[in-house]
């Protein structure tokens, strides 16, 4: 038996019908069709899954659909303001911060609510912020040293 809910999701809203077994991470990308979110551990471990619910990150695997009914939900895609990166998104970039990608959604969404929070964070706030987001690519000085050029800590 199906329950109907209703989310919003980078700004748009989705009334669906879903499984009450259903978790959050397959309504968004299958439903919606918002895939920045991804599959990984399913255990909520790996931080390929973070979403922003009501501005604050959530591992979505490990939350059912139904729990999500009336909130805003954003995913890596709604951060971007009209297409355009944010300035957050083009310092990863810059600083070469990620080769594969696929740990990308978690670490800019924690960065994203960290900066937002505490716009001039320490490295030791920077690494605690993004602790749960494993990445196998590249280490994790360039990501933070962007964190830090976002917020004006890096030191040329």
């Amino acid at each position: 038996m199906k329950l109907p809910i209703t989310v919003t999701v980078n700004g748009e809203t989705w009334p669906l019908d879903v499984e009450p077994n259903e978790v959050l991470l397959d309504v968004i990308r299958e439903s919606i069709g918002a895939k920045g979110a991804k599959i990984g551990c399913e255990r909520g471990d790996c931080g390929t899954c973070t979403i922003l619910l009501d501005g604050h990150t959530i591992r979505s695997c490990l939350m059912l659909a139904v729990e999500a009914d009336g909130h805003e939900i954003t995913t890596v895609e709604g951060i971007p303001e009209n297409g355009v990166l944010s300035h957050l998104q083009d310092l990863f970039i810059s600083h070469n911060s990620f080769q594969c990608g696929f740990c990308a959604p978690g670490i800019v969404l924690g960065a994203h609510e960290l900066l937002r929070d505490n716009p001039n964070p320490s490295r030791f706030d920077v690494q605690h912020a993004l602790a749960g987001n494993l990445c196998r690519c590249t280490g994790y000085e360039p990501i933070i040293d962007a964190v830090l050029d976002a917020a004006g800590e890096v030191q040329p």
